[in-house]
């Protein structure tokens, strides 16, 4: 198995997040155009439900695994990696299948006490038979992960995406004429066909490799097969709990986000109805454009997992603190101008993407905060390859209580409503990037360099000046192409500002200009 170095193996899966991203934006924008915000709302409703039984199954399991085999890896016990991969699977199997049970008994339950659209009963039903399918791609691309080869992940990615793109509007079209409810089932049932095609695209991978690990690891010796199982249980567990127990906050807050805020904009005197589409509008709209930059900030931090603990375990601190430097610095330069158009484009955009303007004060009151959603995943990343999950959760506990308690709080109030809730998620995001920022500080003595963030600022500044000047000037143009003109100028006065600030330097260029050669050479 083919093996690539910390860069490859990010612009490998920064190529495939990209693609996936900007595939998944197809169903974004034709979605509610075909079943409404308020079918989004539907939709979106069993997400949060979905995000904490799959955070039960998988959790930490996969950055486990991850570990575990990156650890057997640099050892070359291929014997030892097979073991872990399995025991693995059985473990998050064994998991789901309790979970799926219990979610299809208490669907009807579920939907008529916790949330006040019982219209969400379908949807809940229909997104039971991801739970297994999950737990399983969850586990192999933490196996692929480990190995340090992210071509198995970044294609079955983008096979799911695309079999979901087809699936969801296929499904939620055929289902429309029974109702928004049905159409919203539809949804997530083409979601299920995507997540079972990733999954064998991931099985069929692992199937062409392992007969040649396998005969490797006929000649190795190790302990007893039972002695070795219960000692990489073990370990499985003892790192994922924590991971698990980190992520379980955050899910945590997401589902009783969900319900906080359909109950605080009932207290505030909106309809059920509208209140599901102010949901939609937030979650299935303004959310996914938000999270469109990271893909990068993703494959920056699954790639930095394998990376740093490796380097952990070398003791070379002086390669911790570059990995370290070079994610954050990525993640910062690249999300800024990204931030710019939200912020100063956030009009056009909703309208060319959902044929809706007054959903953009949502977009406008976000984007000031994306560039610290960018900066969260590698430094959570960090703390968990480091073996520091424990701040993670800590971290994240104390921003989802501040979050959940400003969203009773002002979600509640009539002049508000749904800005509350969106005003709770941009504190909690500064609170808990800062927060994490904070304990890598302590933990690795890290910290970033002020003198990058001063730079892309200025940048980003000259970038918001000059796409504002240039819409305003395109403004007899049709909508698109002002849209496109003023982005592009934005780009443009963005990449001049890098380069006169020197925030990319010459060896980040010749990175940029070497691409090609280094996704086919061997590190």
């Amino acid at each position: 198995m083919t093996k690539q170095s910390f860069i490859k193996g990010t612009m490998i899966l920064l190529a495939a997040g990209i693609i996936n991203r900007i595939l998944g934006f197809i169903p974004r924008i034709t979605l509610p155009r075909v079943i409404g915000a308020e079918g989004v709302g539907l939709y979106q409703m069993g997400w949060p439900f979905l995000i904490v039984i799959l955070t039960f199954v998988t959790g930490g399991i996969p950055l486990a695994v991850a570990k575990l085999v990156a650890e057997a890896e640099a050892e070359h016990n291929y014997r030892r990696s097979i073991r872990i991969l399995k025991l693995a699977l059985a473990l998050s199997l064994s998991i789901a299948g309790v979970f799926t049970i219990v979610c299809v008994a208490g669907a009807k339950w579920i939907t008529s006490h916790l949330l006040t659209d019982e219209r969400v009963y379908f949807t809940f039903l229909c997104m039971s038979p991801i739970i297994p399918l999950i737990a399983v791609s969850a586990v192999l691309r933490g196996y692929f992960q480990g190995k340090q080869n992210m071509i198995p992940t970044a294609t079955s990615q983008t096979i799911e995406t695309l079999v979901r793109i087809v699936m969801v509007l296929a499904c939620s079209f055929a289902l429309l004429p029974y109702g928004i409810a049905w159409a919203a089932a539809g949804a997530m049932i083409g979601v299920t066909v995507g997540e079972a095609a990733g999954m064998l695209v991931l099985l069929l991978h692992y199937r062409r490799q392992s007969g040649k690990e396998r005969s490797v690891s006929q000649v190795q010796i190790g302990t007893s097969a039972r002695q070795g199982r219960l000692l990489h249980l073990r370990r499985l567990i003892k790192i994922s709990l924590p991971i698990t127990a980190s992520r379980l906050a955050g899910a945590g807050s997401y589902l009783l986000e969900s319900i906080l805020i359909a109950h605080s904009l009932a207290a505030a005197g909106i309809a059920t109805a509208v209140a599901t589409a102010q949901y939609g509008a937030l979650q299935g709209m303004i959310i996914p454009i938000i999270l469109l930059p990271s893909a990068l900030t993703s494959s920056l931090s699954v790639s930095l997992v394998p990376s740093l603990s490796e380097a952990a375990a070398r003791k070379d601190i002086q390669m911790i603190h570059k990995r370290m430097h070079q994610s954050l610095r990525l993640a910062l330069v690249t999300g800024g101008p990204f931030a710019v158009i939200m912020f100063v484009l956030a009009e056009p955009l909703c309208q060319l993407m959902y044929g809706q303007t007054d959903i953009a004060v949502m977009l406008k009151m976000l984007a000031p905060v994306a560039i610290f959603i960018y900066l969260q995943a590698p430094l959570q990343a960090a703390l968990q390859a480091l073996d520091k999950p424990g701040s993670a959760l800590v971290n994240t506990l104390i921003g989802s209580l501040v979050k959940l308690l400003l969203i009773v709080w002002l979600a509640s109030k009539p002049e508000f409503g749904i800005l509350g809730a969106v005003m709770a998620s941009c504190v909690n995001v500064v609170l808990v990037t800062l927060l994490h920022g904070l304990s890598v500080l302590r933990h690795l003595k890290f910290t970033m360099r002020g003198i990058d963030i001063a730079k892309v600022t200025a940048a980003m500044t000259a970038a918001s000046v000059c796409c504002l000047a240039v819409y305003r000037a395109a403004a007899d143009q049709p909508l698109w192409l002002g849209f496109l003109i003023a982005s592009a100028a934005a780009m443009t006065a963005y990449m001049i500002g890098v380069t006169i600030l020197r925030i990319v330097n010459r060896s980040d260029l010749a990175r940029v200009l070497t691409l090609g050669r280094r996704l086919i050479r061997k590190p």
